[in-house]
């Protein structure tokens, strides 16, 4: 565990949300900001409020959200980009979680240690590694992520246990070379962060975490959100990193590619 002693480090976290008014409180008041703040951290909580149609913003200002920005393209790979645009230069630390209540965010403490040990400079939250309570994964679900979590094993060399995870912890710098490269605008986002960043040669390390049914409806079509990660992860397979400026960003690439 980190010593309070010595200039603290920023850690920013992210918390995309559509329609996740009866789930974002829960999670905020869950939030650490004390514990956090005693081992050395200095918190803000950012929630990107996807064009929700319920009271999402309301609520997160209710409990406690730092910053609350909205972004009106629909889809989690918008939402996720807007929130990475927005953080402060001098952040160390980037934490990322759905707002859902379906991972505790009790649980950052321990996302963040293994960046601040340079232990690696991504950290996955692992459903499939950790305790998964009952209900809160079909198993038809289940089973695409174990087929995805191996496919990406083997074919990236990837040392990750749970692809599709929405918990994530990166040093800033990783973030910063990888969002210029990110086009996805929907649930593919978590493969199409997962392949770039073992394309881009970043370590990445799993901690087992909790998992829990969410609270209020599900925004994921498991068969028509099945097909474009799929597709991300074919894409991928032949994608290298190249200068920014010389791409070609076509946006939403989900749909015939990827």
């Amino acid at each position: 565990m980190r010593s309070g002693k010595g200039p603290k480090k920023k850690v920013a976290v992210l918390i995309p949300c559509y329609n996740e008014e009866k789930g974002i409180g829960k999670v905020l008041e869950k939030f650490p900001r004390e514990r956090l703040e005693h081992n050395g951290y200095i918190a803000e909580v950012i929630v990107i409020d996807n064009n929700s149609n319920d009271k999402t913003s309301e609520v997160a200002r209710k409990y406690g959200a730092d910053k609350v920005l909205h972004e009106p393209k629909k889809g989690k790979g918008n939402a996720i980009r807007k929130g990475f645009a927005s953080l402060p230069k001098d952040t160390d630390y980037v934490v990322m979680l759905d707002g859902d209540d379906t991972y505790d965010a009790g649980e950052i403490t321990r996302m963040i240690e293994p960046l601040h040990n340079e232990f690696c400079s991504v950290v996955i939250g692992s459903r499939l590694g950790g305790k998964m309570h009952q209900g809160a994964m079909r198993t038809f679900n289940r089973m695409g992520n174990w087929f995805f979590t191996h496919i990406v094993r083997v074919y990236y060399r990837a040392n990750v246990t749970d692809v599709l995870t929405g918990y994530f912890a990166w040093k800033k710098k990783c973030v910063d070379e990888l969002s210029p490269h990110l086009v996805s605008q929907g649930f593919a986002i978590e493969m199409e962060m997962i392949t770039k960043m073992a394309r881009l040669g970043h370590d990445i390390y799993s901690v087992p975490i909790s998992y829990t049914p969410r609270s209020g409806e599900t925004n994921l079509r498991p068969l028509y959100d099945g097909r474009r990660i799929l597709a991300m992860f074919m894409r991928n397979l032949s994608w290298h990193p190249q200068p920014v400026a010389s791409r070609t960003n076509g946006g939403e690439l989900e749909g015939g590619a990827a």
